[in-house]
């Protein structure tokens, strides 16, 4: 009864959470649908809730912004929406700190959090799974002796938290495995093993090779 109790769990218990957390974002993103007057809204319209308009609603609305932002009057328009907020004093520090990050993540030329390393923390002899982030810049650069890149190493299992380390590239090793395969390694905790028999489409990160 045990085994089957246990083969039942491991059936039941990644459907479930996989169903939580599709039915929390749905309902996060219907909540956009109060932005809508309630005439307009389909729960009047149709007469019956709709669950997943709020998801349709937000594919919708960021699909036009980015078609619309494409042109000389929509990056104008931008340009003018982003010096009206920099005149807010605590908006201005949030939202440049946010679009910076967002711009580098989300960046086609960008090297953050597409490679995935090999690195000695926290001792040595002690290794862990890390993202490569960039170079140090700034102030903290004239402070390093050498060639160093900028790496994220995340908890686990909750890979949202992490610590942000400065090491020198000598010290990183370049895995051959996905930034899929790495987290999900990171989130079973070693469990769930990558495929050493995959290998990654993309070439070698130019930071590392410089």
């Amino acid at each position: 009864m045990k085994k089957y109790f246990i083969t039942g769990l491991l059936i039941w218990i990644p459907l479930v959470i996989t169903l939580m957390v599709l039915a929390w974002i749905v309902s996060t993103l219907d909540q956009l649908l109060l932005l809508i007057p309630a005439h307009f809204r389909p729960d009047n319209l149709l007469g019956f809730h709709v669950p997943g308009f709020g998801v349709l609603m937000s594919l919708l609305i960021i699909l036009i912004t980015g078609l619309f932002t494409a042109n000389v009057l929509g990056q104008h328009l931008v340009r003018y929406w982003e010096a009206l907020l920099s005149r807010i004093p605590v908006v201005k520090s949030i939202y440049n700190s946010v679009k910076q990050v967002s711009d580098t993540l989300f960046s086609s030329n960008g090297q953050a959090f597409r490679k995935a390393l090999l690195i000695q923390y926290p001792r040595e002899g002690t290794w862990t799974i890390a993202f490569l982030t960039g170079r140090p810049g700034g102030d903290p650069a004239r402070h390093l002796t050498g060639d160093y890149v900028s790496v994220y190493v995340p908890t686990t299992p909750n890979p949202t938290s992490g610590f942000f380390l400065m090491l020198p590239k000598a010290d990183v090793v370049e895995l051959d495995m996905s930034v899929d395969e790495a987290l999900k390694y990171i989130i079973s905790m070693g469990v769930v093993a990558p495929n050493g028999a995959t290998r990654r489409n993309n070439p070698p990160s130019a930071l590392l090779q410089q």
